[in-house]
């Protein structure tokens, strides 16, 4: 039987590797590295810094493989997304079964923690799981990258925290302090509660990474303008940001 090890490597930061995956890391045979092309191969050269730093096993393969895109074009976004998931089901069933030795283990480098929007677990669930262990490392995530930069605790006392998406944001509003992850269509900027402020941070955890705080109706223009030069400069962007109504 093979091993699947699924770990988070925070946020951005090599250092935001807990021991827990780095041992991992060191017992895969096979550490695949995902290519998501020229315009994101920062992505993958922090995967290979990550493996230059921390990977001592003489025995681990760094494998490239090439990530198939999803259809945005595809009005249902549900189904656009499943079709997409058996693409990338396909291609790791193939990846494991041509590269990984019989009783060995391979590893998944996972952006942030793999439990926290990131489909990893979705995917390898789909193959036979009769023939795999599967083991997921939690990493650190954007979230707790961005309260750090910001110097500020996620919640209040006695307070929730809700955790959404800018697509469901759009669509319900604040509820409670919010944090807005995969907000590429800046729903933020619809928002006209005089009350909210607004914690933002992208490329967190990187050289690159940008903060913005303050009253939203305030940076939200900021915000914006500071979102599109930075893909334009680097191509892409991960950002997230927390919304707090303000006391008192």
């Amino acid at each position: 039987m093979k091993t699947i090890l699924i770990v988070g490597i925070g946020a951005g930061n090599p250092e935001h590797l807990t021991i827990q995956a780095i041992n991992a890391l060191n017992r895969a045979d096979v550490l695949f590295i995902p290519d998501k092309g020229a315009g994101k191969a920062d992505l993958a050269d922090l995967r290979r810094d990550i493996c230059d730093r921390y990977v001592t096993n003489p025995a681990g393969r760094r494998v490239e493989y090439a990530v198939p895109k999803r259809d945005a074009a595809n009005p249902d976004y549900g189904a656009g997304v499943h079709d997409w998931h058996d693409a990338l089901a396909a291609i790791f069933a193939r990846l494991i079964h041509a590269e990984v030795p019989d009783n060995g283990a391979c590893a998944f480098l996972v952006w942030g923690d793999p439990g926290l929007y990131d489909s990893t677990i979705r995917i390898i669930e789909r193959l036979d799981k009769a023939a795999f262990r599967i083991e997921i490392i939690p990493g650190i995530t954007a979230i707790q990258a961005l309260t750090a930069a910001h110097g500020i605790a996620l919640n209040r006392i006695g307070e929730p925290v809700h955790i959404t998406t800018g697509r469901k944001l759009g669509d319900e509003g604040v509820r409670s302090d919010s944090v807005v992850m995969l907000d590429g269509q800046t729903a933020f900027a619809a928002l006209d509660n005089p009350d909210l402020d607004i914690f933002w941070g992208a490329y967190l955890g990187t050289p690159d990474e940008i903060l913005i705080e303050g009253p939203l109706l305030e940076v939200r223009d900021r915000i914006i303008e500071t979102r599109s030069a930075a893909r334009a400069q680097h191509g892409w962007i991960m950002d997230t940001y927390l919304l707090r109504k303000r006391e008192g």
